[in-house]
C-alpha cells in the first residue's frame, strides 16, 4: 500500500511541478508600449491546483476592462488554467522617458491592488520610473 501511496504522490507532485512550469511561461506583464489605457490584474492558477501568480495586462484597444478579462480569460483556460480579476484602474506609459504610473480603478472589477502591478511592472521594464497613486485621473 505504501507504494500505491507513494506512486500516487508522485504523479501529483509531477503535476504540481508542470503546472508551476506552465505558469512560469506566463508572462506577468503584457502592456501597450505607449500611451494611457486601460489595464487588469489577474490571478492566474492551475485548475485543481493551489499554485497561481498574479498577472498585469493593459491595452488602448479595450473600451472597457471586461474587454481584456474576454481576451485574457480563454486564453488562459486552453493552457489549462482558470483565471480571476482582482481589479483594475489605467497605466499611463511613456517610453520615451521610461515612466509608468499606475491609477484608477474598474466599475466592472473595483480597484487593482496598484502596489501589486507596480511589483509585476518593475520586473519588467527594470530601467523605468514606476509609480501609483489611488487618483481616479
Amino acid at each position: 500500500q505504501s507504494k500505491t501511496i507513494f506512486r500516487v504522490y508522485g504523479v501529483l507532485r509531477k503535476s504540481t511541478v508542470a503546472m508551476a512550469d506552465a505558469l512560469a511561461k506566463i508572462p506577468d506583464v503584457e502592456i501597450d508600449p505607449e500611451g494611457t489605457f486601460k489595464y487588469i490584474l489577474v490571478r492566474v492558477k492551475a485548475k485543481d491546483g493551489d499554485v497561481h501568480k498574479d498577472i498585469v495586462r493593459g491595452t488602448k484597444n479595450a473600451e472597457y476592462h471586461n474587454h481584456i478579462f474576454e481576451k485574457v480569460n480563454p486564453a488562459m483556460e486552453a493552457l489549462g488554467m482558470e483565471c480571476k480579476c482582482l481589479g483594475g484602474g489605467k497605466i499611463e506609459h511613456n517610453n520615451q522617458e521610461k515612466k509608468i504610473r499606475v491609477f484608477g480603478e474598474s466599475t466592472a472589477f473595483g480597484k487593482a491592488d496598484h502596489a501589486v502591478s507596480v511589483e509585476k511592472l518593475k520586473t519588467f521594464f527594470s530601467d523605468y520610473e514606476i509609480t501609483w497613486s489611488d487618483d481616479k485621473k
